[in-house]
């Protein structure tokens, strides 16, 4: 039998400053074939050259990754402000819609950082420009020096609801994750429920509520050490398991044994 597609949401990006790529970090490829036993199949972030039903019907499963530009405040009804850092409009326009979709046909997906807040904006909900901006709340955003294990490295605990879909999966109501974001959720959309918090109250995980399909998503960064991590770990072979799930609902058995 074959291992579920998962589709990983690239980032538009220039190379030596001039030549246009889509890119994702390696983290994301292997967390989905190692932890979550998926075929990773990098998406070009390009409304332009991606056709939404194609690639639903290529892809059994979608991982929303992070990246630097954030999710444009025009697509929550607000105004550009220096806060907001810059954008990926084409990104934008490919993983909101294709967030709706997912979520209405009940096609598992998982959101990461940046990914975490497009479910939240798809779902009609707001973001905060900048975090640490705001009374109470830390510093959540990636250290400037170090290396990648010190930048990635566990830093604050979050919270999970008692009895919710995150407690039950990691089987612990406290965890610990690493830190790597500016923005952060301020008003949940229709229908988003924040499953844990950090700290200072910031919301860390979420979850669509009545989906028909897998929509945990995160605000840390699980793929890092994602094999060997214990929150990891659950989290990324549960999305995997429902991309296989989904998979064998819609493919014929004799298909994949052919």
């Amino acid at each position: 039998m074959r291992r579920p597609v998962i589709g990983i949401i690239g980032n538009n990006h220039l190379l030596n400053e001039e030549f246009p790529v889509y890119v994702d970090g390696a983290m994301n490829a292997r967390a989905v074939a190692e932890a979550a036993g998926g075929l990773p199949l990098i998406v070009p972030a390009n409304p332009g050259v991606v056709c939404l039903d194609e690639v639903m019907e290529v892809c059994d499963g979608f991982l929303f990754t992070g990246g630097r530009p954030n999710v444009h405040p025009e697509e929550y009804g607000e105004a550009v402000t220096p806060a907001h850092g810059f954008f990926d409009r084409s990104r934008d326009g490919l993983a909101l819609p294709l967030i709706r979709a997912c979520v209405a046909r009940g096609q598992p997906i998982m959101g990461v950082c940046r990914g975490f807040q497009e479910v939240n904006v798809a779902m009609g909900g707001t973001l905060y420009a900048e975090i640490r901006d705001l009374p109470g709340r830390d510093n959540h955003r990636m250290p400037p020096d170090g290396t990648l294990e010190e930048k990635f490295a566990l830093r604050h605990k979050v919270t999970f609801s008692e009895g919710g879909p995150f407690h039950r999966l990691v089987g612990t109501r406290e965890v610990m994750t690493n830190t790597l974001h500016g923005q952060g959720i301020k008003e949940p959309g229709e229908r988003v429920v924040i499953d844990g918090h950090a700290p200072d109250g910031t919301p860390e995980a979420i979850y669509v509520r009545d989906a028909p399909g897998f929509t945990l998503s995160v605000q840390w960064h699980p793929e890092w050490n994602a094999a060997n991590d214990p929150v990891s770990w659950p989290l990324f072979r549960a999305f995997g398991q429902a991309a296989a799930a989904f998979a064998a609902a819609r493919r014929p058995a004799s298909r994949d044994s052919a």
